[in-house]
């Protein structure tokens, strides 16, 4: 198993001596508001079983940096796959078109230190042999098929990362996170004659790969994704038109994570483009809504020790009981909106500049029992799980369609519907909030968000909600 040793990635096998690598990095950020020199080391691998036999295998590592200078709003990034001195200078030069003339001083106001490890420092695709994961692979599949009859196909992957970083900053301060992360997904095709209906159901963390190899783990996931595929089978027509709408705990929190979670960053937020710029403090929730980011919760997808700035992340209530209360925020856009970082600065790799990004968002739980809140709503659909969706940061407005959804009659859970769409805009839905359950639940670890072209993992969740006056677009007639 290999621990994390940043020495052994970023200086003993390179051109790079710490000492000269801090002196090139003050030199580089001399003048300029803020900045740090990011150092990646990355290993990748998924491996995809498909039709009953091994159709993809890949490994891939990285490694590299990127340097940024930022002076008032203007930011000047460049990078590199070459750890050496030389392109560290080059780096600079590129950086000093933003330090010209400019009286800052990246080497203030660094971000706190922390000791803090909230995942394992193990790697975990050197932890467990290339044969194993392939096995593992083929008893899934072996399992699904012999569950039910109906099943058609089976496609099992099993995906992991490992990545070692170290954010050097002008004042020699250095920060440095160790990220392992690993995945499995279950997709099954079901099939009664002509029929055929697909269920998915994944997961995930950052731990090993033994947390998803036992049966009980891996059962569990093959057990969704078939029950949903049947439930399809069986699924009719979505009515369509404006209708109580209740969702699922845990994973239909993807609604609220797009919806309304982009919303909160603090960029668009700064720049007056968001649909909630300048309402700090006022009310843009029904009461009870109350929605957090946390990036410090043990062994989440969307979790991190520190950000990719090298600020430690943290909990950040976002609305409160339904008022406003504060933005996620990077080192940029909290200087400028003289607010502090939240710990949300993300990139996708040394290959690009941090942004404010989520990391684990979720509403919290109220007092209402699940139960009741569908006994609520006497007729509409209930959403247990969605797919795609598109959403437009300046109006709010969403459109996302399910995967799984019911129709609710009499207060009860009905037929399967298939084709249902969610459409609304992310702020108006939380004022439309009229009931809370008390089952939060967080996704089982599968979410990625993107934003200007870069991906990064990240955590939703939610309790069971009852919205009124959701606009459904359905396929029936």
């Amino acid at each position: 198993m290999t621990m994390l040793d940043p020495a052994g990635h970023f200086y003993r096998n390179t051109e790079l001596d710490p000492a000269r690598t801090e002196r090139l990095v003050a030199d580089a950020l001399r003048g300029c508001d803020d900045g740090e020199l990011y150092l990646q080391y990355a290993a990748s691998e998924s491996f995809s079983f498909d039709d009953g036999r091994l159709k993809a295998a890949t490994f891939d590592t990285s490694q590299g940096f990127g340097l940024r200078g930022v002076a008032g709003e203007t930011t000047a990034f460049a990078h590199a796959n070459e750890l050496s001195d030389a392109a560290i200078r080059r780096a600079g030069e590129t950086i000093s078109v933003v330090r010209s003339g400019h009286g800052g001083s990246a080497a203030l106001n660094g971000p706190p230190r922390t000791n803090r490890q909230l995942y394992t420092g193990t790697d975990p695709l050197s932890a467990v042999p290339f044969a194993d994961k392939i096995a593992l692979l083929s008893t899934i599949d072996a399992a699904a098929r012999a569950r039910d009859p109906r099943v058609a196909q089976v496609s099992v992957s099993l995906l992991g990362s490992w990545s070692v970083v170290e954010i050097v900053r002008a004042d020699g301060q250095r920060a440095r996170d160790i990220r392992p992360l690993v995945r499995l997904n279950v997709q099954i095709v079901a099939q009664s004659g002509d029929r055929r209906e697909t269920g998915f159901h994944g997961l995930g963390g950052r731990y090993l790969y033994d947390d998803l190899m036992t049966p009980a783990v891996w059962g569990d996931a093959v057990d969704k994704a078939l029950a949903q595929a049947l439930v399809n089978l069986d699924a009719v027509a979505a009515p369509a038109g404006e209708m109580t709408v209740v969702l699922g705990p845990g994973w239909p929190g993807i609604l609220l994570h797009e919806a309304i979670g982009h919303g909160l960053e603090g960029d668009f937020n700064r720049k007056g483009t968001s649909a909630f710029a300048g309402l700090i403090g006022q009310r843009v929730a029904a009461p009870g809504v109350t929605v957090v980011d946390d990036g410090a919760i043990d062994d989440r997808r969307g979790s991190l020790s520190i950000d990719d700035e090298g600020t430690p992340t943290e909990r950040t209530v976002l609305i409160e009981d339904g008022i406003l209360k504060g933005y996620m925020q990077d080192r940029l856009n909290a200087r400028l909106m003289g607010v502090k970082p939240t710990g949300n600065g993300r990139r996708e790799s040394f290959n690009h500049a941090p942004m404010p990004r989520m990391t684990n968002t979720f509403m919290l739980g109220g007092t209402d029992d699940p139960g009741e809140i569908l006994s609520r709503a006497k007729s509409g659909i209930y959403a247990k799980s969605f797919g795609g969706g598109q959403v437009d940061i300046t109006s709010g407005k969403f459109v996302f369609s399910c995967t799984e959804a019911y129709r609710i009659e009499n207060g009860r859970i009905g037929a399967p519907i298939k084709g249902a769409t969610l459409i609304g805009n992310g702020p108006d839905v939380l004022t439309r909030v009229k009931a809370i359950g008390n089952d939060l639940m967080l996704d089982e670890g599968v979410g990625t968000c993107g934003k200007g072209g870069q991906s990064v993992p990240a955590g939703v969740g939610q309790p069971t909600l009852l919205i009124e006056g959701l606009t459904v677009g359905g396929t029936a007639a």
